[in-house]
């Protein structure tokens, strides 16, 4: 028997990821000293939460091109080929393969593409619940982090004199169910 009692108001379906409430940002560090930060600000996913929540599943697709560091400069330089190369590869890719519990702790691993390279990730996941919405619908909300190595994903320049390889993925997630 698995503890959904830990989710308040646990619900089973599908759910649509709303962009408008929902944020996907990252951080690294630059020249060793300081942290660049960012986000994307176009995204899509759902998540079906299955009667077993260890067998629900996550798919999500960002639209890399939609990247906003706050400077138009530095995004169209991250954009090219040096980078994200966005005219080749325009979107990231996630798709769960399993989710399970360490101790109180939720993890949802899966694999995560970027800029043509798929390497496995494990996001570190606190459930925020469900509740209902005053139109009378149903509402998911999570947030998740993990942190990646840009070089796996052949993302930038090899070593981290000017930019950190460790980039810190950060996620607050609202979803609604489907009718």
């Amino acid at each position: 028997m698995t503890e959904t009692a830990t989710i308040p108001g646990y619900t089973v379906g599908t759910w649509d990821i709303d962009a408008v409430h929902s944020d996907i940002e990252f951080t690294l560090r630059h020249m060793g000293v300081g942290r660049s930060r960012g986000r994307f600000d176009k995204f899509e996913g759902q998540i079906v939460t299955a009667a077993d929540p260890l067998e629900s599943s996550v798919t999500a697709t960002i639209d890399a091109t939609s990247i906003n560091t706050g400077n138009a400069d530095r995004d169209a330089h991250v954009r090219n080929e040096d980078f994200l190369d966005t005219d080749n590869y325009p979107t990231a890719t996630f798709r769960s393969t399993g989710i399970r519990q360490d101790g109180e702790d939720w993890i949802i691993d899966g694999d995560f593409t970027l800029h043509g390279v798929t390497v496995p990730v494990s996001l570190e996941t606190e459930p925020g619940g469900f509740t209902d919405t005053p139109d009378g619908g149903k509402l998911l909300g999570l947030s998740a982090s993990t942190t990646l190595n840009r070089t796996d994903f052949k993302v930038g320049p090899d070593g981290g004199a000017m930019l950190g390889e460790k980039v810190k993925i950060t996620l607050e997630i609202e979803a609604t169910l489907r009718n």
